[in-house]
């Protein structure tokens, strides 16, 4: 008992101060998001300016834990938000919570949990351009070249045809730009954080390179991740999302940061299996969000024609054959 409660303290002092305050303000970030969902549920307008500025914190709050903390730290506990989204549902507005959304809520909380305890420490950074030489290496250059050249195809090839019946599309777009931009977050973020402690990243023009990218990545996911929404089901975008964006943005940050290099197989296959419990829970509390516990409410999708009939019958795409006259 003794030696496994000396290897548990000792796997505690492990996780350092910058992924603790990581870890704190991911948490805070959350917690806002997801409040801010049930507020402006409310419909008032003065709970809706609530919502808005519970959003501005949220984001602000994630902005700066990127600062701190490892991408495949911060970037799974969105998750957090789902959870805290749903319970308070449940308790202010008095929706039903499925036995199985309950189960959903269990396994995200399990799996962030894994992951946090074997996160692996932040990088020591001592300028932005340490981050810049990171980005300018041949290993992420060669990713951020597949993901912009994946981008262009699929915006001016493959949008135009199936972006209103292949859910696919406009998802993988803004996952694939959400990637990029999560990494000039986190070099923005870890400037201003020298900054602040007296050593000038202003100066640079790495700093203000990094942060016309982040501007520029953040207005196109929105811009997609917006007609995702106005298109399919918020149900079916919500998951999707979440695991194309998180998968994309840990390899991306495994290949800019070298994450995995500090550490062993065993504390990296424990974060993939944690990773993989975050994305079933999320996948079940999504599915039985309307289920009460009779049953399944009905719930009107996106699209519905004159007669009722919906065309996103197939989870991943819209029925073509239903909107043929």
């Amino acid at each position: 008992m003794a030696l496994g409660g000396s290897w548990v303290a000792a796997d505690y002092r492990g996780m350092s101060a910058d992924n603790v305050k990581g870890l704190v303000l991911a948490l805070s970030s959350s917690a806002f998001i997801g409040a801010s969902f049930i507020i402006k549920k409310k419909g008032l307008k003065k709970a809706g300016a609530s919502g808005v500025r519970a959003v501005i914190v949220g984001e602000v709050a994630n902005f700066a834990a990127y600062a701190f903390a490892p991408a495949i730290l911060v970037t799974p506990l969105g998750a957090v938000s789902i959870i805290i989204s749903a319970a308070l549902a449940h308790i202010i507005l008095r929706e039903s919570l499925h036995i199985f959304g309950v189960l959903g809520c269990v396994l995200c909380v399990v799996g962030s949990t894994t992951i946090v305890l074997h996160a692996p420490q932040e990088r020591e950074i001592d300028s932005v351009k340490e981050v810049w030489d990171l980005a300018t290496e041949p290993a992420f250059l060669c990713y951020a070249t597949i993901v912009i050249a994946a981008i262009l195809v699929l915006t001016f090839f493959y949008i135009p045809q199936y972006g209103q019946t292949h859910i696919m599309f406009y998802v993988g777009v803004c996952s694939l730009v959400g990637s990029l931009s999560v990494m000039g977050v986190k070099a923005l973020g870890i400037a201003l954080k020298l900054t602040f402690s007296g050593i000038n990243q202003l100066i640079y023009p790495q700093t203000w390179a990094f942060t016309i990218a982040v501007l520029i990545c953040v207005v196109t996911q929105m811009n997609y991740l917006n007609k995702a929404l106005d298109t399919f089901n918020t149900a079916v975008v919500s998951p999707v999302y979440y695991v194309m964006f998180t998968s994309l943005t840990i390899l991306a940050s495994v290949i800019m940061f070298k994450d995995w290099d500090r550490q062993d197989p065993t504390q990296i296959v424990t974060e993939l299996c944690g990773f993989v419990i975050i994305i079933s829970g999320t996948f079940l509390l999504h599915k039985t969000k309307d289920m009460a516990d009779g049953g399944l409410a009905l719930r009107l999708p996106k699209h519905a024609d004159e007669n009722g009939f919906t065309y996103e019958g197939i989870p991943l795409k819209c029925q073509e054959s239903s909107m043929s006259p």
